[in-house]
C-alpha cells in the first residue's frame, strides 16, 4: 500500500452496524510512500495508522 499527503484512507469496520472511517493523510512516514501515515479523520481525531487488509487509500482527486 503507497500513498500520498492529501490522499484518503478509508478503513472499513468489520462488526455489523459499525461504519468506515475517513480520514485524509496528512504525513506520509514510510519510505516511498508506504506506511506508517500520519491521518486526520473527519471527527478530527489524527492519529499513526499502519493500515491492514481492511483499508484503502484514495487518491487525492479521485
Amino acid at each position: 500500500m503507497h500513498a500520498s499527503v492529501g490522499d484518503t484512507l478509508i478503513v472499513h469496520g468489520h462488526i455489523v452496524g459499525q461504519g468506515d472511517r475517513k480520514g485524509q493523510i496528512i504525513e506520509v512516514r514510510g519510505e516511498n510512500g508506504a506506511p506508517p501515515f500520519f491521518v486526520r479523520f473527519d471527527d478530527g481525531h489524527e492519529e499513526l495508522v499502519y493500515p491492514g487488509p481492511d483499508a484503502v487509500v484514495q487518491p487525492a482527486g479521485a
